[in-house]
Order: C-alpha cells, then sequence, then structure tokens
C-alpha cells in the first residue's frame, strides 16, 4: 500500500490508539494531578502522534528524521510519568503494564521507520 498521507502510517496509527489510552488513564488519577500528571501525560502522548505527522509533511527527509525524533524523546517522556504515577500508587498494575507494552511497541515501530528512511537516505553506489 502507497502510503499517501500520514494517517497510512502504522506507527502514526499506533501513537493515535496510545492517545486514546492515556487519556483514559489520565482521567482515573487523582483530580489534584489535573494541572500536574494528567496535564503531562497527554501533552507528551499526544505530541506523538502530531510530529510523526508533521515530520511526514516536511519537504526534507533530514526534517521528518528530527521530527521522529522529538516523537520518540516525547515518548521516553510519557514512559517515564507512567511510572511515576505507578510508583505514586495512581495506576494499577495492569493498566501500568499495559501502557508500557503500547510504549514499547510503539518505540520499535518509530526506530524501525527511522532505520528505513536512512537507508533510503544513503547514496547509491
Amino acid at each position: 500500500m502507497a502510503i499517501r498521507s500520514y494517517r497510512d502510517l502504522n506507527v502514526w496509527q499506533a501513537g493515535m490508539d496510545l492517545v486514546d489510552a492515556i487519556y483514559r488513564m489520565a482521567a482515573t488519577l487523582p483530580v489534584h494531578e489535573r494541572f500536574g500528571l494528567v496535564q503531562q501525560m497527554r501533552r507528551s502522548a499526544t505530541s506523538i502522534p502530531s510530529n510523526i505527522a508533521e515530520g511526514q509533511g516536511r519537504e526534507h527527509l533530514g526534517d521528518y528524521l528530527r521530527h521522529l525524533s522529538y516523537a520518540s524523546g516525547s515518548l521516553k517522556e510519557l514512559e517515564t510519568l507512567i511510572l511515576i504515577a505507578g510508583r505514586l500508587g495512581y495506576l494499577a498494575d495492569t493498566d501500568r503494564r499495559r501502557a508500557m507494552t503500547m510504549t514499547t511497541e510503539l518505540g520499535r515501530m518509530l526506530s524501525g521507520l527511522v532505520r528505513s528512511l536512512k537507508r533510503h537516505r544513503q547514496p547509491n553506489t
């Protein structure tokens, strides 16, 4: 299948699935965390597919790779926030594990896309 839009990318779709899961999970955190962990988790989660989309829409491969790097950084930030929420007892172990499984898989997908793009960047010899 040809990629016509960022919406066709499996990695973007997985990022959107993660956003759904994080918004639902964050809604279960204590009200006093609304402007702390909840906001940070939502912001970092939405940054992931947003940067994938923005990068795919750029004209230059270097810009695309840079935005994928931003998405990867946001993913690591989100993982850290999930672990913090778990350590504070705000998340059930099953929810924490499910979220971490999703972030791990998305990280693999992002790495694979970056590797693929870098291979295509190399001049043919």
